[in-house]
């Protein structure tokens, strides 16, 4: 019964439009009002604790890093550079939103901030261009994905904390899966491309013009090199990476392409701490979400009931990818996180899943729920850019959908491709 409550106040209140950062802290307090067996102040207690935490600390430097850069002159240097790459390819535009939106991946940490940052200048431009609206601002929202899977990811700090996995670690196992995923994107653009005949630049390809745009663009492709390169040599922790990607990007915005000035700094703290506010409340009350969870010992009925279902190790990990996938569909990804990471990953561990490799099935899942109605955050951002219905955008996002379905497959099957760049640091 105290299950039921708990789910079902939860339910009724994201079906009340509550946003859920509230509704995870309603609901708890509804259940512990229903038991009586625990004070309130649980709720207050790991609202507090929950958030004090040193590597929780990353994830407000990294939102604010990531506001300064797309607000700074990154996006459209490494847009410029990604055309030179790929630009005179069928569908060049297309394709050269995809590999910006995995440059700006490894600065931002964010789906929606990518889509945010890339699509304001990529969906009018495609548009221009000749590519039909709906195709344009699908790509940027798929692309935009590829935000939390490609380090550093805000997802992973959380895993990390959550499932006290090594979060440099988890950057680390996260660039392999990242490209998979771009290049199954890159895959669907260029066969879409070819039949409604979208043709690249007329200008060839020149190692000249790469080496220019590369040169223009070489202060934001040096950041995912000092940020993995710094954690994964000892030099520092992710939580102060983050503070360094944010003094770099004031740096590079204000001193060396220009393009911010000291006025432009308190709307950014200020669009940042409001970021950071929104997904604080939902980790602090997912938390509580969660710890009321364990204390009702649900994780171990979950994992028992779906133990009894098969003892085929191929047969519960699809069952625990439909979950995820429906979760996501319904959830923001650091409250699934908090949520499910003490459910799912005994039953990971159990089946000989490494917990690294469990960490980045569980954000690549995630990240497929941030282009799943009705949640689908980065539909939403690409549809306030595009003035399409989200209805529409729905639709047209499908084929992108089953690309990073195949993706997901190949991550969890293949444990190699998520564990392979750890083994040349142990």
């Amino acid at each position: 019964m105290t299950t039921i409550v708990l789910f079902g106040t939860f339910a009724l209140f994201l079906l009340l439009s509550v946003p859920i950062g509230i509704a995870l802290g309603l609901s708890t307090l509804a259940t512990i009002f229903y038991t009586g067996a625990i004070p309130v102040q649980f709720l207050m207690k790991e609202l507090v604790t929950s958030i004090d935490s040193f590597p929780l600390m990353a994830v407000p430097f990294f939102i604010l890093a990531g506001e300064i850069m797309g607000k700074g002159g990154i996006s459209e240097r490494l847009f410029n550079f990604a055309n030179a790459l790929v630009g005179n390819k069928t569908g060049g535009f297309a394709m050269a939103t995809i590999v910006t939106c995995m440059f700006f991946a490894a600065i931002s940490g964010s789906g929606p901030a990518t889509v945010a940052a890339i699509g304001g200048i990529m969906i009018p431009a495609m548009v221009r261009h000749g590519y039909d609206k709906k195709f344009a601002t699908a790509t940027v929202a798929a692309a935009g994905s590829i935000g939390v899977i490609i380090p550093p990811s805000i997802p992973m700090v959380i895993y990390g904390v959550v499932g006290s996995a090594s979060i440099g670690d988890m950057f680390i196992a996260g660039i392999i899966p990242g490209f998979i995923v771009g290049f199954a994107l890159l895959a669907w653009a260029y066969i879409y491309s070819k039949k409604q005949g979208y043709s690249g630049l007329d200008e060839p390809t020149s190692l000249k013009k790469i080496g220019k745009t590369f040169w223009d663009a070489k202060w934001a492709l040096v950041i995912p090199v000092i940020i993995l390169g710094g954690i994964y040599g000892g030099i520092f922790t992710p939580t102060e990476a983050a503070v360094i990607a944010v003094v770099y990007g004031i740096i590079a915005g204000l001193f060396l392409y220009r393009e911010l000035s000291i006025k432009d700094m308190p709307k950014i703290f200020a669009d940042s701490a409001l970021t950071t506010a929104t997904v604080l409340i939902i980790v602090g009350s997912a938390t509580a979400f969660g710890r009321l969870l364990t204390i009702e010992q649900i994780p171990s009925q979950v994992a028992n009931f779906m133990l009894s279902i098969s003892e085929n190790e191929i047969i519960l990990i699809l069952l625990i990818t439909v979950l995820l996938l429906l979760v996501g569909c319904f959830m923001d990804t650091l409250a699934a996180i908090i949520i499910l990471t003490p459910i799912l990953l005994p039953i990971a561990t159990d089946l000989g899943y490494d917990p690294i490799h469990f960490g980045i099935i569980m954000v690549v899942n995630l990240a497929i729920g941030f282009i799943t109605p009705p949640l689908g955050v980065n539909l939403f951002v690409a549809s306030g850019i595009s003035g399409l219905s989200i209805e529409e955008l729905s639709k047209a996002i499908i084929p992108y959908f089953f690309a990073m379905l195949f993706s997901l497959l190949m991550i969890t099957f293949i444990p190699e491709l998520s564990l392979w760049l750890i083994s040349f640091g142990d």
